[in-house]
Order: C-alpha cells, then sequence, then structure tokens
C-alpha cells in the first residue's frame, strides 16, 4: 500500500494485496463478521490506513513491501537525512512511492553514488562492512597534484585524531584524481586533503564496491537488479 494515499484502499483489495485471497473472497470473510479493522468488526467497503491494524481469524494481516534498493545520483546541496521538515531531505529528493532509506552518507556538498533501500538485512551487512568495501571518488582540488600529495593521501594522514588507512589514487589531470577508499570517516577526503595542503572543488562518488554510478543522471535513481543486490550481498 503507497504511505502517501491519504484516501487509504478498500479492504477487499488490501487482503487481496496481503495474499489472503481474491478480492470476492475477502468480501464473504467481511460479512461473516471474521474481518477487524483498529479492533472494530469491519464491513464491506471499509478502507484501510497505512496506520490500520487489519486482523483475519485472528491473526494480524500485513502487506509485505517488496524489499527494493536503489541507485541515487545525489545532487550537491541534498542531504542524506529522513527528516522530512528538512526542505533538503533526500527521501522527498528521490520521490520513491515507497518507505526507503539510505545506506551511508554522502555530506551535503559532494554528489554522486548513494544506495537507497527498505531491505534492513543488506542495509545492516553493508554498515557493518564498512571498514572493508571499497569506494571510490573522483576529486578536484585547487592545485596542482605531485608526487608528495599522491604518497601522502595514499599512506595515511592523520585526521580526527585517528590515521586514515591506506588507499589507491589515481591522477585524472593537473588537478584531479580518483581515490579508492575503505573507510568512511566523517568529511574523510576533505580532511585528508587539507592535511596535505589542498582544498577539495568537487567530490562525486563514482563507486561503492562493484557497483557503479555509470551514466545515471544528477537527480535520478534507478531500481537495481536482482543480480546486482546478490552482488552486495556477496561483498558486504
Amino acid at each position: 500500500m503507497d504511505n502517501n494515499d491519504n484516501k487509504g484502499i478498500r479492504l477487499n483489495k488490501y487482503l487481496s494485496e496481503a495474499g489472503i485471497c481474491s478480492r470476492r473472497a475477502a468480501d464473504a470473510l467481511i460479512e461473516e463478521g471474521k474481518v477487524f479493522v483498529d479492533g472494530k468488526k469491519a464491513e464491506v467497503g471499509t478502507r484501510v490506513f497505512p496506520s490500520s491494524k487489519v486482523v483475519v481469524d485472528g491473526q494480524k494481516v500485513e502487506i509485505k513491501a517488496k524489499k527494493v534498493v536503489l541507485a541515487y545520483n545525489k545532487p550537491v546541496g541534498i542531504e542524506c537525512t529522513s527528516d522530512r521538515s528538512n526542505k533538503d531531505n533526500i527521501i522527498d529528493a528521490v520521490g520513491y512511492p515507497e518507505r526507503v532509506y539510505t545506506i551511508g552518507r554522502l555530506d551535503k556538498n559532494s554528489c554522486g553514488l548513494i544506495l537507497l533501500t527498505n531491505d534492513g538485512d543488506l542495509a545492516y551487512r553493508i554498515s557493518k562492512a564498512d571498514e572493508r568495501h571499497q569506494k571510490e571518488y573522483n576529486v578536484v582540488i585547487d592545485r596542482p597534484i605531485d608526487d608528495a600529495f599522491i604518497k601522502k593521501m595514499e599512506g595515511g594522514v592523520e585526521i580526527l585524531g585517528k590515521k586514515t588507512a591506506p588507499a589507491r589514487v589515481y591522477p585524472k589531470s593537473d588537478k584531479s584524481f580518483n581515490i579508492v577508499l575503505i573507510q568512511g570517516m566523517n568529511r574523510q577526503i576533505r580532511r585528508m586533503c587539507e592535511e596535505c595542503g589542498a582544498k577539495v572543488r568537487h567530490l562525486k562518488r563514482v563507486r561503492i564496491m562493484g557497483l557503479r554510478l555509470g551514466d545515471l543522471e544528477p537527480g535520478k535513481y534507478r531500481v537495481l537488479t536482482d543480480d546486482e543486490v546478490d552482488m552486495l550481498y556477496r561483498q558486504s
């Protein structure tokens, strides 16, 4: 059921979508007095809302949301928060019709790949493995890259009272490079660059584990295929 539907749906449709029976059979159950909604005996035509409690023959009935994982190309300015009172929240920006939440974060001034899901098991596995799986970023800084900069970034930098884990840096131009991390410290790349005498002008995440951003346009999302979800499970 669409949680944004303030009008609810008819009870027989709800029971059908929950896999209890057909709509016609649901009407029969309702007429027989076997269905209760919020503690009251239901009638044919009763409407069900997201907050409603539906009971059939003493058993609670719920529509199980199909598990979904989204890849979203987050634009700069969108915040990775589910707080709908924040006008820049990622949930409204994505606009997916079912409840989803982010796996991990990407700061407001950064853009690129972030995952959203309603699959709590996958979110837990990826978050638990956060210090093991790779994330790749494209970075543009305000000064030319030299060997000393690369060596320091790859070898580890002291930030937030901790030395960062070894990383891999791949220069793309005189001020642009890709970096592969296995950590997710707060504003890690920006802090690392500052410790190396540079400021970040642009930061985009282009890969999480084996999943690449590809040609997904900024502000757009796509639903991952079953094979891609299986890959995330295997790598987390």
